[in-house]
């Protein structure tokens, strides 16, 4: 089945052309509201049997791929509040998708259902009975299609996969299962990341509100300005690891600080580790990263090699001959995830 992919972000819409053997047939990056691109990319290339959409946010409702049809899409609509950045633009990739390329089966791929099998111990926040039942408040989690591939390939018992890019998050995998995350209601809890500050103590955050920060400068300072950009004035990895400063240094320091607490915590989800994986922008091209996060993670049993960890920018084995946890860098392909997804759905 020749599957294509389409990933709507607020600034893009990304096409993936996957063959029947998963190969890349063709691939292209087009801004969102480019029908025209779009309807000529639709005529250049072979036909598809599918149309794959990955969409950030399946609420509680949906925990697997589902077929898109009109409940479908009114049901996807109604979570927008949940993600209002991510959402709609996914919609309007259905919809753009569907004129272009009619009678198509369509698929719908969540980040979410990965973590629908989250314990309720792990997914449960300890907050009043009659908030959570009312607003439906429970941790979701997030990059789910990039843990899911991550995962698949480390092919161990206990993973903990380490989705580091912009954004940032962790998944501890047992069995194939996820039982852990470090994102939860939103995409800003947990891990420090490019942008967002990742968690702080609620109480901080009323106290900010108390003293005349209102919601949307809240909002920024956790979101689009904390994170790397707030600690260092610059929310590149790269940039901030090619510095020599005392702003850049605690960046650093206190983004691996939190990334070594957290792995260390999705283990203990797990009662222990096998394999840990790093993909994303940073996870697949920062060694640094991965060797500092290593470095305070001996006791768990992981060591690298420093010449591969050095060299790897792929699908790679990094750990050190021995030891006892296997460490790898996997290539972010969402686009595999999601194409499995959508035979998995239409079989």
């Amino acid at each position: 089945m020749r599957v294509l992919v389409v990933n709507a972000g607020s600034s893009s819409l990304k096409l993936r052309l996957l063959g029947p053997a998963d190969e890349l047939e063709a691939e292209r990056d087009l801004a969102p509201d480019d029908r025209d691109a779009l309807a000529a990319a639709a005529a250049e290339w072979p036909r598809p049997d599918a149309v794959g959409h990955r969409v950030v946010h399946g609420g509680e409702r949906f925990r697997e791929a589902v077929r898109i049809d009109g409940e479908v899409v009114a049901a996807l609509r109604e979570l927008v509040d949940l993600a209002p950045l991510h959402q709609p633009a996914a919609l309007a990739g259905i919809e753009a998708v569907g004129d272009v390329l009619p009678g198509l089966p369509a698929v719908a791929c969540f980040d979410t259902a990965f973590h629908a099998t989250l314990p309720a111990a792990a997914a449960t926040y300890a907050l009043p009975r009659a908030w959570r039942e009312r607003f439906g408040l429970r941790r979701f989690g997030f990059h789910g299609l990039s843990h899911a591939y991550a995962s698949r390939q480390a092919a161990a018992p206990r993973v903990v996969t380490c989705h580091l890019g912009a954004g940032a998050s962790l998944a501890a995998v047992l069995d194939g299962r996820c039982v852990d995350t470090t994102m939860g209601f939103t995409p800003m809890e947990g891990l420090v990341m490019a942008t967002r500050a990742g968690s702080v103590d609620p109480g901080l955050v009323l106290w900010l509100a108390r003293h005349g920060v209102d919601a949307d400068a809240l909002e920024r300072g956790l979101d689009r300005e904390g994170g790397l950009r707030g600690l260092a004035g610059d929310a590149d990895m790269r940039a901030v690891l090619a510095r020599d400063d005392d702003d850049a240094r605690l960046a650093i320091e206190v983004y691996v600080h939190r990334l070594r607490g957290a792995i260390a915590a999705m283990a203990a989800a797990m009662d222990g580790l096998d394999a840990l994986v790093f993909t994303g922008g940073v996870g697949e091209h920062a060694p640094a990263i991965r060797e500092r996060a290593a470095a305070g993670l001996r006791f768990l049993g992981v060591a690298l090699d420093a010449d591969a960890n050095a060299a790897a920018s792929s699908d790679a084995e990094i750990g050190a001959p021995g030891a006892a946890v296997r460490a790898l860098v996997v290539t972010a392909r969402e686009d595999l995830e999601v194409a499995r997804q959508v035979r998995a759905a239409l079989a």
